[in-house]
């Protein structure tokens, strides 16, 4: 699914928004999403999951294709768990085809 694909889905399902606005509505969710998480801080949404940047120190490393050794450097990562209510619905959807 793509972005365009959600402001069409947004403009069938709600109804009342112009795909202007639906796509101004989307951009705005994922605005404010990047920019709770560029702070650091989690998102939590209900019966879907939550979003989490968690620190990774530097550590040694190996380049496969030389087997060079070389320092992986510390990052900012995202992780993305799952709900309980999210992975039944998966896989209760995936057992009915």
């Amino acid at each position: 699914m793509t972005k365009a694909d959600l402001v069409d889905r947004v403009c069938d399902e709600v109804g009342g928004f112009s795909k202007k606005e639906a796509s101004d509505l989307v951009d705005s969710v994922f605005d404010l999403m990047k920019e709770v998480l560029e702070t650091g801080e989690k998102i939590k949404v209900s019966g879907f999951g939550n979003f989490v940047v968690r620190e990774k120190n530097s550590r040694p490393g190996r380049n496969p294709q030389t087997g060079q050794e070389l320092t992986i450097e510390a990052r900012r990562v995202l992780t993305f768990k799952p709900s309980n209510v999210l992975k039944q619905a998966i896989n209760s959807a995936g057992g009915e085809s």
